[in-house]
């Protein structure tokens, strides 16, 4: 019924198409400032930052899903593999092509001598933390917090040079 392969330059537009529609149902469509563009620089550059893979239909040939994963390095654990989204467009999911993406991130973690995988969850997204706990067993932890700031906040917080 699916496919699952690397990703490639080519595939970009979809994946840019299917990101968007994440940041749709996770209320935040005005969030996505990414391009093309850049996802080609930042994947396929001379230092990429990231990999994906893709799930086709067989039958078509159409990718309705994406896992997009980078590495990361814990100080306690090592290299760590960070799932960064699973997207599975909405009429295909619970088909079992959220599960091969998934199951693509952890094989090429091992194959990289990971020693484990990360990825975060919205606490209201049900669906995805019950398919994390069903299928995975996997834990989900509580007492961290995501911080962050953006490019224009660094410049105006940086000493002037």
């Amino acid at each position: 019924m699916y496919t699952i392969r690397e990703g490639k330059k080519e595939d970009l537009p979809r994946i840019l198409e299917l990101i968007h529609e994440l940041a749709i149902y996770e209320k935040a469509p005005e969030e996505v400032i990414n391009t093309v563009e850049l996802m080609e620089k930042d994947g396929f550059g001379p230092h990429p930052v990231f990999g994906f893979f893709v799930c086709e239909k067989e039958e078509t040939a159409e990718i309705i899903g994406t896992s997009i994963y980078y590495y990361r390095y814990s100080t306690w654990k090592g290299k760590r593999i960070y799932l960064e989204d699973l997207i599975v467009t909405e009429s295909e999911r619970g088909h079992g092509a959220g599960k091969l993406l998934f199951n693509a991130v952890m094989k090429k973690g091992l194959e990289e001598a990971c020693s484990g995988m990360m990825w975060q969850v919205l606490d209201w997204n049900d669906p995805a933390i019950n398919f994390y706990k069903k299928y995975y067993g996997a834990t989900l932890e509580s007492g961290w917090l995501n911080c962050h700031l953006q490019d224009d906040e660094l410049k105006k917080l940086l000493p002037k040079q």
